[in-house]
């Protein structure tokens, strides 16, 4: 008796289309005709035997079923990039294609320093860049977009393997007429929250800052405004408020051609920790534990 099973083709379209949740856009991002993607999904429905989608004129909805078997066609997919990966880390380490996540605090910062080196030492790494924030890179190596992440913790990304390369300082960055602006260190209770600019929702560096403050009302009073670290410290410039800088953004120039001085803090989380972090069981899980020594050799 013969078997017929779903391609893998045919779950790369059904998964293309429940994340896209248009039939134009995910055949744009499977490099194939709408007609293409539309005819495998339904070759899949004809070989199972049931509707996955429901398609009207303004809207695809996934059945119930539908939605259970996108989960399980996450995971075979997953499964078959590894066949590969297998293969690719018995071979010369840090080779190939390598998908990576780094997330905003992190990539203009800390990139522009590694990358020169990182091709210089392996030339046969092709690595794919994807920045995005924390929450979208943990669901991005989850679901297999992505092989590893350049993350600042504590950061809950679920069951992942971690490693660290380093501790990131925050400091407080404020106007340069400021009083605050000279003198020692500040401690976490010389922390206004009502004039602490943070980036929104989504941003881990958002509440890396409030554990810095050590106080638990400043949530509900600080201001969540800023989409980039660059545009916040123009608001702390035009004497708008405070914000939280890491070291690296300093290190990196963040404040030059600025009125904005940093303050160090003296506080028990007053840093972010630096890490690595890749799906457990990989099988390239050597080539990220390598990756992750040369980020931490060169980060500087």
């Amino acid at each position: 008796m013969s078997v017929y099973l779903p391609t893998l083709k045919q779950l790369q379209y059904l998964v293309a289309l429940r994340d896209a949740g248009h039939f134009g856009r995910a055949a744009e991002a499977s490099f194939v005709t709408q007609s293409t993607l539309s005819a495998g999904i339904r070759e899949l429905e004809t070989l199972i035997g049931v509707v996955l989608v429901e398609r009207t004129r303004r809207v695809v909805r996934f059945t119930p079923l539908g939605e259970s078997i996108v989960a399980k066609a996450r995971k075979v997919l997953r499964e078959a990039e590894e066949l590969t990966d297998m293969a690719r880390a018995a071979g010369r380490p840090l080779s190939g294609e390598m998908r990576m996540s780094v997330i905003p605090t992190i990539a203009p910062f800390l990139l522009p320093r590694l990358l020169p080196r990182l091709r210089q030492d392996y030339p046969d790494l092709r690595l794919y860049l994807r920045e995005e924030p924390s929450a979208a890179a943990c669901e991005g190596l989850h679901h297999g977009r992505t092989d590893c992440v350049l993350l600042a913790l504590p950061y809950a990304c679920g069951e992942v393997e971690v490693a660290p390369l380093f501790e990131d300082r925050l400091f407080l960055a404020v106007p340069g007429n400021d009083a605050s602006g000279s003198g020692e260190a500040l401690v976490a209770d010389d922390i206004d929250p009502e004039r602490l600019l943070l980036l929104e929702d989504g941003h881990c560096l958002k509440d890396h800052a409030l554990r810095a403050c050590e106080q638990p009302e400043a949530r509900g009073q600080a201001m969540m405004m800023g989409t980039s670290l660059h545009t916040i410290v123009q608001m702390v410039d035009n004497g708008l408020g405070t914000t939280m800088l890491p070291q690296m953004a300093i290190d990196a120039g963040i404040l030059d051609n600025t009125g904005v001085s940093a303050r160090a803090i003296e506080a028990q989380n007053a840093s972010r920790g630096i890490a690595l972090v890749w799906r457990r069981a990989s099988p390239r899980e050597r080539d990220f534990r390598l990756l992750a020594e040369v980020l931490a050799a060169h980060r500087g």
